[in-house]
């Protein structure tokens, strides 16, 4: 088990340690109750309280707080963030002994870097590249002339379509598909037709995507996922969308096809997004809105009620429902009364329409 002294902490994450520097950690904990031996965080002043009684060796705070430590500490200004790098060194995950499973399949053709593993029952087709260090894991797709860039992991059957580009460092978690066939359909005289999705998809560098999160390639050009993004689980995101640099989507999110996201935008779970559409850099979205139209400037958004007693409920559909009868009553009495009549939203005009 890694263990690390609180000077050795401190001197590798450039923080400021308090308390006797050969404090030893093995692991991380809590704050309440805590545990003996390991490191934990405060983030929230209002848990300031748990400090006094906490049981954990080593503990996180900002400045604000270093007073109030009964413990050794280190000294961040953001807690999480810290406590998110030093945990990386106690995450069993991220070792893994190189080589290939006796019941895996690496086609002839396909290039495998320097230290890859590939676990049981996982196929990599011919033409296919892995960069060094990459983890596939048990069940994993690697198609044809897919690229997958160093010390990327896939946890457990990923499928990795034909000629998709994954970038370095990312994570990708069970079941995910990446560059599955776009919905793209012609009606003929007939029935549907299919029009051929030709694109691929290229995934930038130190994403990371959740499990069954689903991603198409593009119908002609290709469908994009920028640096450092976050996809949470169950996730669908259509052909030729582009989500920007370190955006964050939660789980049960929709996205429809040839719509961009903006860079640093955090979409809530269970959002459905309208197709060729654009939302800004920096745009919130709480979570259940309906976007239909682009967002063209930065800010919070949401749509949808929220949850009441049911009674209530059932009264606010009916006031819902009752608008447009008590709109057409007001224009009819601003007629009568000969008045300006209230200027209409144009929903067409409307950029930051949900």
């Amino acid at each position: 088990m890694a263990s690390y002294t609180l000077q050795d902490l401190a001197q590798r994450f450039g923080l400021t340690s308090r308390g006797d520097p050969s404090t030893p950690v093995s692991g991380v904990c809590g704050l309440s109750p805590g545990k003996a031996g390991c490191l934990s965080f405060l983030s929230n002043p209002r848990l300031r309280a748990e400090l006094a009684t906490t049981a954990a060796a080593v503990v996180i705070v900002h400045p604000r707080d270093a007073e109030a430590l009964r413990t050794a500490g280190l000294v961040a200004p953001d807690p999480y963030l810290a406590y998110a790098r030093i945990a990386a060194l106690f995450d069993p995950d991220r070792d893994f002994a190189p080589g290939v499973h006796a019941s895996a399949v690496v086609a002839a053709g396909a290039t495998l870097g320097e230290g890859c593993h590939v676990g049981a029952g996982a196929l990599i087709e011919a033409g296919a590249q892995l960069g060094a260090q990459v983890f596939v894991g048990p069940g994993c797709v690697v198609a044809r002339d897919a690229v997958i860039g160093e010390r990327t992991r896939l946890v457990a059957r990923v499928w990795v379509g034909p000629r998709v580009r994954v970038g370095a460092r990312c994570q990708v978690q069970a079941g995910a598909v990446l560059g599955s066939r776009g919905f793209g359909n012609a009606r003929g005289p007939n029935g549907w037709e299919e029009v051929p999705q030709l694109g691929s998809l290229l995934i930038g560098d130190d994403v990371e995507i959740g499990a069954n999160t689903c991603i198409d390639r593009g119908a002609i050009d290709d469908t994009v996922i920028e640096n450092g993004v976050r996809l949470d689980n169950l996730i669908q995101i259509a052909h030729n969308c582009r989500i920007g640099a370190h955006t964050a989507i939660a789980a049960h999110t929709g996205i429809a096809g040839s719509t961009r996201v903006g860079r640093r935008c955090m979409i809530g779970g269970a959002v459905g997004i309208n197709g060729h559409i654009e939302i800004a850099d920096d745009v919130v979205v709480l979570g259940r809105a309906m976007v239909t139209n682009s967002i063209r400037q930065r800010g919070i958004y949401g749509s949808g009620l929220p949850l009441d007693d049911a009674r209530e409920w059932r009264k606010t559909v009916a006031r819902v429902r009752r608008l447009g009868k008590l709109e057409a009553r007001l224009q009819a009495l601003e007629q009568h009364l000969r008045l300006p009549q209230g200027s209409q939203d144009d929903d067409d005009n409307n950029d930051a329409n949900l």
